[in-house]
């Protein structure tokens, strides 16, 4: 079937004069609805732009609570560091205060063996003083008009006196009260005598002679003490009767007569 030219360019031409006018009103647009498509793309772009800046602004948040969680951690740190330091300082100040005792201890510990072996060789002497001591004596008593044998008891003697010097300075003093006070601390009464004359309980006879070391009694002497005969009386009262002349001792003023 054929369509006639003549229809077909009527319709193309309807068609054309439908469109021309839509292309017109497209082209000259309401300057009101443009402000309002204007006004759009503004608040559009405003969105856009809040947007972008919330999740600039979220970012720099998490980054500053990053850097300030890093920095409390450092700061704990530094906190740790110090207590460990102060920790260390004062175990070390302990350290050198236990080492300085120690130090101190042993030192006294190893003075102190020197001076219990110096003590211990001391008192093994003593026995070997006293056998010289009697032995002089009964040859002073018994054998004095036998000049040889005085003779040989004179060097013992001397040997005695040597030993004794030695014996000084290592600190050693001899105890020997004869006419003292009796002191329970440093004698032993082996015995009793009675005597008007003397003060009562004064050292009468030394039997056996006590020594000391360093201040410190090794050895007892042994002595008989006096009885009978009156008080002592206190120093300070000794002392005032001397200065004003008073009575003497009884004791010295029998020795005297």
């Amino acid at each position: 079937m054929k369509v006639p030219v003549e229809d077909a360019e009527e319709k193309n031409k309807s068609t054309e004069a439908q469109a021309a006018p839509e292309a017109k009103a497209t082209d000259e647009l309401d300057p009101e609805e443009e402000a309002a498509r204007v006004e759009a793309a503004k608040r559009a772009g405003e969105a856009a732009a809040a947007e972008d800046f919330k999740a600039d602004a979220s970012k720099v948040r998490a980054e500053r609570d990053e850097l300030q969680k890093q920095l409390e951690e450092a700061a704990a740190d530094v906190e740790a560091a110090k207590k460990q330091a102060a920790d260390a300082s004062e175990r070390l100040v302990r350290l050198q205060a236990d080492w300085d005792n120690y130090r101190r201890r042993t030192a006294q510990e190893r003075l102190d063996e020197r001076e219990r072996a110096a003590e211990k060789l001391v008192v093994n002497l003593l026995p070997v003083l006293d056998d010289m001591e009697r032995a002089s004596e009964h040859a002073a008593k018994n054998d004095a008009d036998n000049e040889s044998l005085m003779q040989f008891v004179d060097g013992v003697n001397a040997v005695h006196d040597k030993m004794l010097s030695v014996l000084a300075k290592e600190g050693v003093e001899v105890i020997d009260p004869v006419g003292e006070p009796f002191d329970p601390l440093i004698h032993q009464a082996v015995g009793r005598e009675e005597n008007k004359d003397a003060y009562d309980e004064t050292v009468a006879q030394v039997y056996q002679k006590g020594y000391s070391m360093g201040g410190k009694v090794i050895r007892n002497a042994m002595v008989t003490v006096t009885f009978g005969g009156p008080k002592r009386p206190a120093p300070k009262a000794e002392d005032d009767s001397e200065a004003e002349g008073g009575a003497k001792d009884p004791g010295k003023a029998a020795d005297a007569e």
